[in-house]
């Protein structure tokens, strides 16, 4: 997840709400050209695999494959279309300062990029994930309502105790979601858009379970964070995301009290199946 233990790889917090200077002109030749090999095979890739509202948000914004994005830059196109902007944090940040920069329309991205030898995992967020993974997709203003609303809402989870299973639905949503689009399912996650290998996995890939997406399901699922993820959940349309933007999280708390937790690549009998996994990918 983004928010987490610890200030990540850049040390503690320079100010209160853990933000930090980008530090633009500070990166080398070589952190750029890390951008620029991750930028272009993304863009090579995504096409027919993002949905459109991604590949549109992503080709409204001002970043190319010849640098690392400036974060002012992103800021000023952003808040123009949803009121959003990017505030650059030396990485994971408590839960409590991730969903207060949330609720009001601030998304905290880590200013360091990975190394040559990361390029297809990094276990913390960097620059690439955070803002080629997660930004297009705040140009869209279901998306830009839901994160924000979920910024409020993880606030009032972490009150009651209820954070782990609130997780679930950001993880399922906005870092590992699928939407139908057409006849098939299409990428709008952003740990999914950020990644070379999982784009494919996630669409065409025979192993992995495509489920319809149900709120208490998804806020019963575990999921994995050391591998692709064993099954997937779909939105029938981005307009799923204005309906969970303003659902009332407390009955399903209450709901979450007792009852079954369920495994990541678990199918149950009541599921709406999209494609039921062959599951080899993990048995290996």
């Amino acid at each position: 997840m983004k928010h987490g233990l610890g200030a990540g790889a850049g040390g503690g917090p320079q100010r209160a709400d853990w933000t930090v200077d980008q530090g633009w002109a500070l990166y080398t030749p070589e952190q750029h050209a890390v951008w620029k090999t991750l930028y272009e095979r993304q863009t090579s890739l995504l096409p027919g695999l993002a949905c459109d509202a991604f590949i549109e948000g992503m080709h409204k914004l001002p970043m190319s494959a010849d640098r690392i994005p400036n974060f002012e830059a992103l800021s000023e196109v952003l808040h123009r279309a949803t009121g959003w902007q990017v505030v650059a944090v030396p990485g994971l940040v408590p839960d409590e300062v991730f969903f207060e920069h949330l609720a009001n329309r601030r998304f905290p991205s880590g200013n360091f990029i990975r190394r040559v030898n990361e390029l297809d995992y990094l276990e913390e967020p960097d620059v690439f994930h955070d803002v080629f993974g997660h930004v297009p997709m705040l140009m869209h203003p279901l998306m830009a309502d839901f994160i924000q609303a979920y910024g409020q809402g993880g606030l009032r989870a972490q009150s009651l105790g209820k954070l782990a299973e609130l997780a679930r639905v950001y993880w399922y949503t906005v870092e590992f979601g699928l939407v139908r689009q057409g006849d098939s399912a299409r990428i709008y996650g952003a740990g999914i858009a950020s990644s070379f290998s999982e784009s494919r996995f996630a669409v065409h890939s025979t192993s992995p379970n495509r489920i319809g997406f149900e709120l208490e399901r998804v806020m019963r699922t575990r999921y994995r964070i050391d591998d692709f993820q064993e099954g997937y959940f779909v939105l029938d349309s981005l307009d799923d995301l204005l309906k969970l933007a303003h659902i009332d999280f407390e009955p399903y708390y209450e709901a979450l009290n007792s009852g079954p937790i369920f495994e990541p690549g678990q199918v149950l009998s009541q599921d709406p199946v999209l494609h039921a996994g062959t599951g080899q990918y993990h048995r290996k």
